[in-house]
């Protein structure tokens, strides 16, 4: 395993990072730990969950917890095997202080990640979403208080911009408190909204850590146009976390098969091999249900994409549109 380093923490994390939002349903107890032991034993060293994760028995303002339970399980006498990240904002109930940014919903809602996680630090503490109502300097704020107390090493940011991230920046130079050093964005050969942003997290010492590269199993090669949904998958367990399956989404899917195919490798492998050469990339957060797909996951970090596909690439699924530079093109 080839780690990389995550920003300007001096962490440095496996390409490939566990993610967890499954964990409690479909992946229960026994099968979370099993899958957490197993991606360690492979070499991946980053584990990802959140507060909130209880798998497909979230709904809005459901509790939570359930993930970071089973992980701390799964980490007793393994704990300072890996780089442990947790996030914060989403809602946790239905009253006014049970959700958001604030240091009152910051603070405690860490204190009850540490108690389920059974640990006494967070590596690597994240801000889930933005929040409209609360000043980036309050959160910010209760953020350097997490880190002066020894409860969190780092803070990372979630679905926020380069322009956010830039803020929050600027704010940890006038405050002199921790700098963000990671950007958590929903990032895939199907979804690349926030590609133009992958230069500042560079230039910056930003490491990027997207979520669903595999964009729910739509990118490894399970649908097929014209048939049934596969048994035990996304689309048939929680149709309502999907993207509409229609021609257009086919046609994107088969040329990169296609693509795939060429270098005789399995699509969600080099659906991953290719997100991992975009700039600032640290580490994938990859879900898993079984160990086959923790174990394909890791060989994808060995695939190389010829050179030759990357123009072939952004024709079947392009970047963002950017304005012409008229002056160094």
């Amino acid at each position: 395993m080839n780690y990389r380093e995550l920003g300007s923490s001096g962490l440095l994390v496996s390409p490939i990072c566990l993610g967890t939002m499954t964990f409690g349903e479909p992946v229960g107890e026994a099968d979370a730990i099993k899958l957490v032991h197993s991606a360690i034993d492979l070499g991946i060293n980053f584990i990802d969950t959140a507060n909130v994760y209880e798998g497909y028995k979230r709904y809005l303002g459901s509790p939570g917890g359930t993930a970071e339970e089973l992980v701390g399980k799964a980490l007793v006498r393994r704990r300072d095997q890996v780089v442990l990240a947790t996030k914060v904002c989403a809602p946790v109930g239905p009253g006014p202080q049970d959700r958001g940014l604030s240091a009152s919903h910051i603070l405690r809602e860490l204190d009850r990640s540490l108690q389920r996680l059974q640990t006494d630090y967070i590596d690597l503490y994240i801000i889930h979403w933005p929040d409209k109502h609360v000043p980036l300097e309050t959160t910010m704020s209760a953020m350097d208080q997490a880190v002066r107390s020894g409860k969190v090493r780092y803070f990372g940011a979630s679905n926020h911009n380069a322009a956010q991230l830039c803020e929050m920046l600027w704010i940890s130079d006038q405050q002199g408190g921790p700098r963000v050093v990671s950007s958590q964005i929903p990032f895939s050969l199907l979804r690349r909204e926030f590609h133009n942003d992958l230069p500042f997290c560079q230039r910056h010492s930003i490491g990027v850590t997207p979520y669903q590269p595999l964009q729910g199993g739509l990118l490894t090669g399970k649908y097929r146009r014209g048939q049934p949904l596969p048994d035990a998958s996304r689309a048939s367990e929680k149709p309502q976390w999907m993207w509409e399956m229609d021609d257009a989404l086919f046609d994107r899917l088969e040329g990169i098969e296609a693509l795939a195919s060429e270098i005789n490798v399995p699509p969600a492998q080099y659906a991953l091999a290719w997100a991992l050469t975009q700039t600032a990339m640290s580490s994938l957060v990859v879900g898993a249900k079984r160990i086959e797909q923790v174990q394909d996951a890791v060989a994808s970090t060995e695939v190389e994409i010829p050179a030759a596909h990357f123009e072939k690439i952004d024709e079947i699924a392009p970047p963002p549109w950017q304005q012409p530079d008229p002056i160094r093109g």
